[in-house]
């Protein structure tokens, strides 16, 4: 198993295996998923897309994530920062990385490849900020949160509902570099 930096054409060649996994990590399929290859396909043509991959020997893909530098005028940004107070938005907003996918095959879970993902992730970021949504759930039971929570991000936002989803999402936050 190997875990390689992965550049924006690296994402879109190998769009259909990171749609799988990210079907299998959230439990999605079918309409769901194209409408996802769309945004993911969408979102690799922004400028300083930071991308990993875990792949095993065979070349493959276990996991993968991927972020880039938020600002005004994109959805997620401008919907996170139309909840937060001034203050809040100083903080968190000003200058952001968000780490918009971070994913591992079930099968692949709990062997630390999440792990290493959002490490060298949180390494490459840029700006004075991560962020990061991820569904609400018991803090205890999901290993996403206790990741998240083993890498110092803190609450944003909590029980935030993003238009067109009835989930409630966190949003959460860690200052930048990662020490």
């Amino acid at each position: 198993m190997r875990l390689i930096a992965w550049t924006p054409e690296d994402l879109q060649r190998r769009l259909s295996e990171v749609i799988e996994v990210y079907g299998e990590a959230m439990g999605h399929s079918g309409a769901d998923l194209q409408a996802r290859a769309g945004r993911f396909a969408a979102h690799v043509r922004r400028p300083d897309v930071r991308g990993v991959a875990t792949l095993t020997t065979d070349g493959q893909l276990l996991g993968f994530g991927y972020g880039y530098p938020g600002g005004p005028g994109q959805w997620w940004h401008d919907q996170v920062s139309s909840a937060l107070d001034a203050d809040q938005r100083k903080l968190w907003m000003t200058d952001p990385f968000e780490i918009v996918e971070l994913h591992v095959r079930p099968a692949a879970q709990g062997h630390g490849i999440g792990a290493q993902q959002l490490s060298a992730l949180l390494k490459m970021a840029t700006g004075e900020t991560a962020l990061l949504s991820t569904p609400e759930a018991d803090e205890q039971k999901s290993r996403a949160w206790r990741l998240y929570r083993r890498f110092g991000f803190s609450d944003v936002l909590r029980h935030f509902l993003f238009p067109g989803d009835f989930r409630p999402f966190a949003v959460l936050g860690r200052p930048l570099p990662l020490d």
